[in-house]
């Protein structure tokens, strides 16, 4: 098997000679006892690949409890290695829906006219959830980063985002879409960066007129709800899932602040595989787009590394043995168990279980170094 250089440094196999239907098992030889046995059915056969890390950052002795907080720095770098490894042999996450090309766009023409700019990031992956060409759009335009579902994130999470933004000189600001937190503050800090606005045009004699303030981000990472709560009405068409807005509208909010509720917008191609999946994951991204078996599998290994779920709440929770064992074999072993063999069924609910917050505030990223 060849090996490139992935930039981080490590050294990966180059995985295009191996099956996409994988364990996704980067920690060592299975035991015996933990390899696929006859009771498992799988259309495919399942290949291990060994070596590397072990299958927990802190070994058998993380205590119950601990937070991602408890995670050292090194051990955030291996976890994004451990990503690579486990998301680099399956098929490409793509989606790029029609819409969302007109959308672009529109939206490039109507920034011309914003006064600032809310760019809304889900908090559970606030890198993964950044539109590689939003600088280049957005230019010297002020800026509010609004990091949602803050509910779904530890407070030494919270804490750790809030310090790297505000070292970049960007303002933040955490909500909860759904219950309303955080959505007078925004209110208040749009109309606050947008003042001198009116300031100059009463220098050139014009009258006053609301600030503009447009809302966007990747899908469903709450645009649309962040604007019904500012509202307090329905305003804008909004549900847990990619895809519903699909044109830009622009919505009144009392005498001084209009906003711009937009559709999605993603790049053409993701280029990061790594953050494709945490998309998939966090249901950020149309599901059609992925093999939900493959990211369930991704998400269960993702699950034993963080302290504040382990090995012990996944088997708690399923009553499934997942000591020491591989993604796909833990769903394919909840799918017998629970849904007559369906890894389609027994993966939906693992990731729709992540996405109720059912094991607690899980944040998928920490700041890079």
């Amino acid at each position: 098997m060849s090996l490139h250089i992935h930039p981080s440094g490590f050294f990966l196999p180059n995985t295009r000679t191996i099956s996409p239907h994988l364990s996704f098992c980067r920690s060592g030889p299975s035991p015996p006892s933990l390899a696929p046995s006859a009771s498992v059915s799988s259309p495919h056969p399942t290949i291990q690949i060994v070596g590397g890390k072990t299958s927990n950052f802190l070994g058998d002795s993380t205590p119950k409890g601990a937070s991602n907080s408890d995670l050292l720095e090194g051990d955030w770098v291996d976890f994004e290695a451990d990503l690579y490894y486990w998301t680099n042999t399956l098929r490409p996450v793509q989606w790029y829906p029609g819409h969302i090309a007109k959308t672009e766009k529109e939206l490039k023409d109507q920034l011309k006219l914003m006064d600032v700019v809310i760019e809304v990031r889900d908090a559970r992956i606030p890198m993964s959830t950044s539109h590689p060409q939003m600088d280049a759009w957005l230019g010297n335009r002020r800026r509010i980063l609004v990091l949602n579902r803050e509910d779904m994130i530890s407070s030494a999470d919270r804490n750790a985002w809030a310090t790297y933004f505000t070292r970049q000189g960007i303002k933040v600001v955490f909500s909860n879409g759904q219950l309303g937190m955080g959505t007078m503050k925004l209110g208040r800090l749009a109309k606050t960066l947008a003042a001198d606005v009116n300031v100059k045009r009463r220098a050139k004699g014009l009258l006053p007129r609301a600030v503009r303030a447009g809302i966007v981000g990747y899908p469903n990472v709450g645009k649309s709800s962040l604007i019904n709560r500012l509202l307090k009405r329905r305003m804008c068409p909004a549900a847990p899932r990619p895809g519903v807005t699909r044109e830009l509208k622009w919505v009144r909010f009392g005498k001084d602040l209009e906003l711009l509720d937009s559709p999605g917008i993603i790049p053409m191609r993701i280029s990061d595989q790594t953050a494709a999946i945490k998309l998939a994951i966090c249901d950020d991204i149309g599901e059609r787009s992925y093999n939900a078996a493959d990211v369930a599998a991704i998400l269960v290994q993702i699950l034993t590394k963080l302290p504040s779920v382990g090995i012990e709440s996944l088997q708690k929770r399923y009553k499934v043995d997942a000591g020491g064992q591989c993604g796909h074999i833990f769903v394919q072993k909840l799918a017998l168990q629970l849904f007559n063999g369906d890894n389609h069924q027994a993966a939906f609910r693992i990731l729709s279980d992540f996405r109720k917050g059912k094991f607690g505030w899980t944040a998928l990223e920490r700041p890079p170094r």
